[in-house]
C-alpha cells in the first residue's frame, strides 16, 4: 500500500530530490509515528501525512505531522532546541530520524527569543519586530493573539526615505484596519501561524511560488501559555495586530496590552487579521 505523503517543495530543496523520491517510495518514511505537533499517533498509510524539517545551526532533522495538524514545511528551531527534538522523535518513533545536510540558517538573529528581524527597514537600521503574546477578548469570547511592533521605521525595499510604511506593507498585503477590538478580523488568505511542540515558531505568509514561506520566525520557539494555545486550537485561528513603533510596547499583562491597544485604535494605527493556526 502506498503511503500518503506530502513533501513540499521547500522541504525537498532542503533534503534533494533523491531523499525526497526515497521517502515518497517508502524506504526512509515510517509506517507508524507520534504527530511532531498534536502528539498523538500517526500512520502513513491510513491518512495523509507531512514532512516537516527542523533545521539548526549545524543539523536538520526530519519529523512527520498530521497533514491536518500542519503542513509540509522547514521549521527553524536552534540547535539546543534541535537536541531535545532529536531526542523527543527518537522516543517516538520506530527509529531515530536521519539527521540530513542542513540548508541556510533559517532562524534570523535577533535580540532575544521574541524577536526577529523584519523586511529591509529604513536606511543604515535593521528595525526588529517584537512580537507579544496574549489573549484578547472579543466581546466574551478570549481570542489568542499576536501585537507585532517594529521598534523602528519599517519601510518598503529600495526605500531611502525613512518614513515609516510598515502599516501600509501590511495593508497592501491584505490586513485591515481596526475601529472595534471586540470584532474579530477577517482571515486573511495564505498566511498562517506556525505553532509547533506547544511553541510559536513563526508567522507565515504566501510564497510567490505557491506554498507558504516564513514573515516573521523565532530565533528560538517561543514558550505560550496552556491558555492561549488552548485558545488558538478551539477557534483554529490567531489573532494578529499590528502597530507602528513605539504605540503598545511590550505589557506585563493581558489587561494593560488591551488598554495599550485600544488607544493605538481609538489613534487609527492599528491593522489586523485572523490567521489560520497550523499546528496545536
Amino acid at each position: 500500500m502506498p503511503r500518503m505523503l506530502d513533501v513540499s517543495d521547500e522541504v525537498r530543496l532542503e533534503i534533494g530530490d533523491d531523499e525526497a523520491d526515497r521517502l515518497l517510495g517508502g524506504d526512509r518514511a515510517p509506517d507508524s509515528y507520534e504527530c511532531t505537533s498534536c502528539r498523538t499517533p500517526g500512520d502513513t498509510h491510513a491518512e495523509p501525512t507531512s514532512t516537516v524539517l527542523f533545521v539548526g545551526d549545524e543539523t536538520a532533522v526530519l519529523a512527520f505531522a498530521h497533514a491536518r495538524c500542519i503542513p509540509s514545511q522547514v521549521v527553524p528551531v536552534a540547535e539546543e532546541q534541535l537536541a531535545g527534538a532529536v531526542r523527543s522523535i527518537s522516543q517516538s518513533q520506530p527509529a531515530a530520524p536521519a539527521p540530513v545536510a542542513p540548508g541556510p540558517d533559517f532562524a534570523v538573529p535577533a535580540q532575544d527569543s521574541a524577536w526577529a528581524r523584519p523586511q529591509p527597514p529604513a536606511p543604515g537600521q535593521a528595525a526588529i519586530l517584537g512580537i507579544t503574546c496574549g489573549l484578547v477578548l472579543h466581546g466574551k469570547v478570549g481570542h489568542a493573539s499576536l501585537v507585532v511592533e517594529p521598534t523602528g521605521p519599517v519601510g518598503r525595499p529600495g526605500s531611502t526615505s525613512g518614513e515609516d510604511e510598515f502599516l501600509d506593507l501590511l495593508q497592501d498585503a491584505g490586513f485591515q484596519r481596526i475601529v472595534d477590538l471586540d470584532e474579530t478580523p477577517e482571515q486573511l488568505p495564505g498566511w498562517s501561524v506556525l505553532v509547533a511542540m506547544g511553541k510559536l515558531h513563526a508567522i507565515l505568509q504566501p510564497a510567490a511560488a505557491g506554498g507558504s514561506t516564513g514573515w516573521w520566525q523565532a530565533h528560538q520557539p517561543l514558550q505560550v501559555t496552556d491558555a492561549w494555545r488552548m485558545a488558538a486550537s478551539q477557534l483554529s485561528e490567531v489573532t494578529m495586530y499590528a502597530v507602528p513603533a513605539g504605540l503598545v510596547g511590550r505589557q506585563p499583562r493581558e489587561d494593560l496590552l488591551r488598554q495599550a491597544l485600544e488607544r493605538a485604535v481609538a489613534l487609527g494605527q492599528v491593522v489586523a487579521a485572523s490567521l489560520p493556526l497550523a499546528g496545536t
